[in-house]
């Protein structure tokens, strides 16, 4: 395997020097995307909210700075970001607003119908079995509450094809397939919002 498709390929599970590399990549370079989904959370005002995926720590951060009153749980399977969000989070880790944990998505260990928000930022990709991971995010939110997807491609951009062929265990999902998934996983008022200038989808369910 070539230097850039092992650099690629720690997308989905970075560890190492490559990994450490690839997670401040992803905190600047997603920057706008995220604040971008971040602006469709006009409404809700959460207490408790879970980030899941949270790769290099970033958008718990700014979910902390739009909501100053809430606590966030940020979850991530790679043990590598998972070190990198808390340091890149100490300070409200600290503060006790924080709290940064290893998961899988697939088996969350998070107490049910306990949260008001869950975001997923560049990440579902990885999921697996959408249903199934889904069905565990709507397991861990209150009646009412709401889980936000933020995903760079929409599933038929030609840049995410080609990085979808060589990145181990990556899937690009329209917008109709994540709705899908989401109604089966029991979520209802599902609202699809699609950059007008690029490829970028923000996805809002309620549960």
């Amino acid at each position: 395997m070539g230097l850039f498709k092992k650099y690629v390929n720690q997308t989905r599970k970075p560890e190492g020097t490559l990994g450490k590399m690839m997670i401040k990549g992803m905190n600047s370079g997603h920057a706008k995307m995220a604040d971008w989904g971040l602006s469709h959370l006009k409404k809700t005002q959460p207490a408790d909210i879970a980030e899941l995926g949270c790769g290099g720590g970033r958008n718990a951060g700014e979910l902390l700075k739009k909501y100053p009153e809430a606590k966030v749980t940020a979850i991530d399977y790679s043990p590598l970001s998972v070190q990198q969000a808390a340091e890149y989070n100490r300070e409200l880790m600290e503060q006790g607003r924080c709290e940064v944990r290893q998961g899988d998505v697939s088996a969350l260990d998070l107490e049910k119908e306990s949260f008001d928000l869950a975001t997923a930022f560049e990440t579902i990709y990885f999921w697996g079995d959408l249903v199934k991971c889904f069905t565990q995010v709507a397991g861990i939110l209150k009646k009412g509450g709401i889980f936000m997807i933020v995903n760079e491609s929409d599933g038929t951009d030609a840049a995410s094809l080609k990085f979808e062929k060589i990145i181990e265990g990556m899937k690009c999902y329209t917008a109709e397939d994540i709705e899908t998934a989401l109604k089966a996983a029991g979520f209802s008022a599902v609202k699809v919002d699609h950059h007008q200038s690029k490829p970028w989808l923000t996805v809002i369910a309620k549960k």
